[in-house]
């Protein structure tokens, strides 16, 4: 037999208190503390500069936070369902001080919607600017390795085959380019979240003369939110915030994933330091690179952490709802912990990356990969069409890569043979010259053009990116500077409550 309801038990149920009200409370002592006291403490500034709470009783209310702050060790009280939550604990300490007539003054003008939109941005925002700070570390770090390596040549893969040969900081410079492109979209989910919803009250604001302005000043936003509805149903802020974080670290793990290929036995191009290697238990002669694993896998997780947040958002009603709050808020920190890891990780890596120069030339000789330059080698000099000239070079590359020969010393008589077929004369390119137009270095030296790997256009390329990030940075210390003034201003006026001045 079903037990019968448990119709007129007090609230909360033990069950929904055990489930749902005791994990939120542990949440907000461990992420919401700090920005709660903050907002307290700037909503009684501007309701007392505003005339809305009396000084005499704005002094009383700022005092009484000041004790609890004092006697009360918010973050180690364990949750009792007394009250609802950590907000109305704090109501009822207020209210055990000073009593609820001066107490209740302090909740005039606000909902628990408003300080809740404007703790999750608070933390958000945190969370966005440390990793931006770490990204921006990454990104100085790629720009300097890529102007050491700018000479070495690799051998860049398509399709998991051997394409073309470029160099190290050429593919690094392509790494940093999408990421600091990934930094502007962080930086632009920065400026969603850096709005302030205190003052829309529970959905419509309020008919108080409040100064939301201030209260967004006051709390280190760059201004309030505008339409109240969309402060307190809008998750954009959110949806913005994780889906850059997810392009960011999906973006990452593809080159990862290319650090893992390049430094197999097989293909052995890149070798890791050996204190980024661990070695079998079993087999001494392993070397396993595992961190890139390690990197591979956190960054997906990252993605998996980020995609969680905007899955849950999917399909919500356009309202105040608990499906964006606390616990899905909770849970996006994750994403930030794994995105530090990679990063932090990644930034160590890379340096320590050495490029094997003797196997990356053995790779590019017999796979023909400079052979596209002969074509075009073809074009120039003997006047032909690039698809005639494609022809002739692809016999050739057939012929090398069959033997499994050397495009420079195997590859001359081949490609004799294939164009006195297809032209009907001797070309004017002796085997001299055919070493030079096929080998790795004049490959590179040749393609100048924008964006290529030569080094005029690698220069100016790494000064842009240089000029890019110097801009990222430069913002991030202004906007640091906007938080602490924020955090000085609101200090002295409170203070000047505390004070009864």
């Amino acid at each position: 037999m079903n037990a019968p309801p448990r119709e007129g038990s007090d609230f909360p149920d033990p069950v929904y208190k055990d489930t749902v009200l005791a994990p939120l409370f542990e949440d907000a002592k461990t992420y919401y503390l700090g920005g709660f006291r903050r907002i307290n403490r700037a909503h009684l500034v501007m309701l007392s500069e505003a005339e809305i709470v009396t000084a005499a009783d704005a002094g009383r209310i700022a005092r009484a936070l000041v004790a609890i702050d004092q006697e009360v060790d918010l973050s180690a009280i364990a949750y009792t369902g007394q009250t609802e939550d950590l907000f109305f604990l704090i109501e009822a300490e207020l209210t055990k001080r000073i009593g609820p007539d001066v107490a209740g003054r302090l909740h005039t003008a606000r909902s628990r919607n408003d300080i809740d939109h404007t703790l999750f941005r608070l933390k958000l925002k945190a969370e966005i600017d440390a990793l931006l700070v770490a990204a921006c570390g990454l990104a100085g770090t790629l720009i300097g390795v890529s102007r050491r390596e700018s000479g070495t040549i690799v051998l860049a893969y398509t399709h998991g085959q051997p394409a073309q040969p470029t160099t190290y900081g050429h593919y690094l410079a392509a790494v940093l380019e999408v990421l600091l492109r990934d930094i502007e979209r962080l930086v632009s989910a920065r400026g969603i979240v850096d709005l302030c919803p205190m003052g829309a009250a529970a959905i419509t604001t309020t008919g108080f003369p409040i100064d939301r302005a201030l209260t967004a000043e006051l709390l280190g936003f760059s201004r309030p939110t505008e339409n109240s509805y969309g402060s307190i149903a809008a998750v954009d802020y959110v949806t913005a915030a994780y889906g850059a974080l997810a392009l960011l670290f999906l973006h990452l793990g593809r080159p990862i994933q290319d650090l893992q290929f390049w430094t197999s036995f097989e293909v052995g191009q890149a070798r890791v330091s050996d204190a980024f290697v661990q070695v079998s238990s079993i087999m001494p002669q392993k070397r396993n690179p595992v961190p890139i694993e390690h990197l591979r896998h956190l960054a997906s997780q990252t993605v998996g952490r980020a995609n969680a947040v905007l899955g849950i958002m999917h399909n919500t009603p356009f309202t105040d709802m608990n499906d964006n709050e606390c616990e899905t808020q909770v849970a996006g920190y994750q994403a930030f912990r794994t995105a530090h890891r990679v990063i932090s990780l990644l930034t160590a890596l890379v340096p320590a990356l050495t490029i094997v120069s003797d196997r990356v030339a053995q790779n590019i000789r017999r796979s023909a990969a400079t052979v596209t330059e002969l074509a075009d080698s073809l074009v120039r000099i003997e006047g032909l069409s690039f698809r005639q000239a494609h022809a002739i070079a692809a016999a050739v590359a057939k012929s090398v890569v069959g033997a499994g020969g050397d495009l420079e010393t195997d590859g001359y008589q081949p490609f004799a043979t294939a164009f006195e077929a297809a032209v009907g004369r001797w070309s004017a390119i002796d085997a001299d010259r055919f070493a030079e137009l096929v080998s790795a270095e004049h490959f590179i030296e040749v393609r100048t053009q924008y964006g290529g790997p030569a080094p005029a256009p690698m220069a100016k390329a790494l000064d842009g990116y240089q000029r890019v990030l110097s801009s990222f940075e430069s913002d991030a210390k202004a906007a640091a500077a906007v938080e602490a003034k924020a955090a000085v201003r609101l200090g002295e006026r409170f203070a000047e409550l505390v004070r009864g001045t």
